[in-house]
């Protein structure tokens, strides 16, 4: 096991890894920015260094001067946590080669999964269906391009191959739009990922977004921890999250996430690993795969029982997975409501100062935070300040929960978007279980403020 490692992140999942790493008896390092410096992971650290001013670009994406902390600290290992560099393969290339361990899979898995086109190859091969489209890259001949759209059926969506994020896709509905869909979305490509390629796909209409939780190890030992539902969406940005799925038949999921742990025997595949499907008509379709631990890994760690960054943690240092997929379990229902500093309704973010903070409590319920009483929420990084998770025997027990939680939960100074959870928890349509990913956004178009 690791003596130190350090966390090369900020926020929520920083002190998440940090509490981690405590459990484990290993010292954890915490680097933050200049606009961090009063976090709360900071506070508790045994040691902390600022790798640079708010700016993401000049701290939390700045290579060397992670990798430097790591020199001058002694770290043996680097946690990327998700977001900023956690599904960088530069990075994880660097970080090895300058002789510590990255808490992740190898670079080579996350060039291969990282760009959609080769990810979907990889698992066309491994037999995970994937959702029609073009065999790869999109060809510069526009003769091509509509040959393939009319063999995948109108209406199509282009997607960049180093997209991410919701960000880099565009759906085209008539033949017309075509061609110049396509080069806007290659120009959109090239400019923000660094990368033009396009591919197709068939535009499925009412999916929902399902992903399966793997964990593997370097002895080619693989899991799946059941799935979660993550369909609840707004512009492709997940609101809440919950698992197990409801009314999704057991023996599919079984079906499903054998395919996937024999995907990642396949792809030697290390660490933790969440593939992402659209699921629609009874049918599982892959979209992409996330080479890095999920925000909402919190709802499968409360149905299992498993600490899913703690056995990162144990797989990056060499150990072997600490239990067999006959060994896991599923127990009860969970939930996640993201915690958001923004209008409820508007989505504007609401960066300041909190002058009030009250977490909920009781039986079942979990608030992973680094926010407290009179700290200051940064306007440069991403608006979510929590995770507010809870957990019931059955899905209508853990509705029960998560509505008795968000009525306790109190955030004075700033905005959040905990009035828009709370009616999403009495929406009947919700409570039926089983909505689809344009679900949300037709639901805010009813309720405009």
């Amino acid at each position: 096991m690791f003596k130190k490692i350090l966390i090369a992140n900020r926020g929520e999942i920083a002190l998440r890894i940090q509490r981690a790493c405590r459990e484990l008896g290993v010292r954890a390092v915490v680097v933050f920015s200049e606009a961090d410096r009063d976090a709360k992971y900071v506070r508790l650290a045994e040691e902390a260094v600022c790798i640079g001013p708010a700016a993401s670009s000049l701290s939390y994406l700045n290579m060397p001067a992670i990798i430097s902390a790591a020199e001058v600290t002694d770290a043996e290992a680097i946690h990327p946590g998700y977001g900023f560099l956690s599904e960088n393969a530069d990075f994880a290339e660097r970080v090895e080669k300058s002789g510590f361990r990255f808490i992740g899979p190898t670079p080579d898995s996350i060039r291969i999964m990282g760009d959609k086109v080769s990810a979907k190859q990889a698992m066309i091969r491994a037999g995970v269906p994937c959702v029609p489209g073009s065999e790869g890259e999109l060809p510069d001949d526009p003769a091509q391009v509509r040959k393939i759209a009319k063999s995948v059926g109108y209406p199509v969506i282009i997607k960049a191959a180093g997209g991410g994020g919701g960000r880099g896709m565009r759906v085209v509905h008539t033949e017309a739009a075509l061609i110049n869909a396509v080069a806007m979305t290659k120009a959109e490509a090239g400019a923000a990922f660094g990368n033009p390629a396009v591919y197709m796909e068939k535009f499925l209409q009412n999916p929902r977004h399902i992903e399966i939780q793997i964990l593997a190890d370097s002895f080619k030992n693989a899991v799946y921890l059941g799935e979660r539902d993550c369909s609840m969406q707004r512009r492709h940005q997940k609101i809440l999250e919950e698992a197990p799925a409801p009314g999704i038949n057991r023996k599919l999921i079984e079906r499903i996430g054998e395919r996937c742990v024999s995907a990642c025997k396949k792809l030697g595949y290390r660490g933790a690993g969440t593939f992402e499907f659209l699921y629609e008509a009874g049918e599982f379709y892959f979209i992409e795969m996330n080479t890095r631990v999920q925000v909402e890994h919190p709802v499968t760690e409360m149905i299992t029982g498993i600490d899913i960054v703690k056995t990162q943690i144990l797989v990056a240092a060499g150990e072997k997975l600490p239990f067999t997929q006959r060994q896991i379990t599923i127990s009860g229902h969970a939930i996640e409501c993201r915690i958001n500093a923004e209008d409820p309704f508007k989505f504007t973010p609401s960066p300041g100062r909190i002058t009030t903070w009250h977490a909920p409590g009781g039986p079942g319920v979990r608030v992973d935070s680094h926010i407290y009483s009179n700290y200051f929420v940064p306007p440069y990084y991403d608006s979510m300040i929590g995770k507010l998770i809870v957990h019931g025997d059955t899905r209508e027990q853990a509705l029960a929960r998560m509505r008795t939680a968000l009525l306790e939960t109190a955030v004075e100074g700033i905005q959040t978007n905990i009035p828009l959870h709370r009616e999403l928890m009495v929406d009947s349509k919700f409570i039926a279980g089983g909505t689809n990913i344009h679900y949300l956004e037709h639901w805010l178009e009813q309720h405009k403020r």
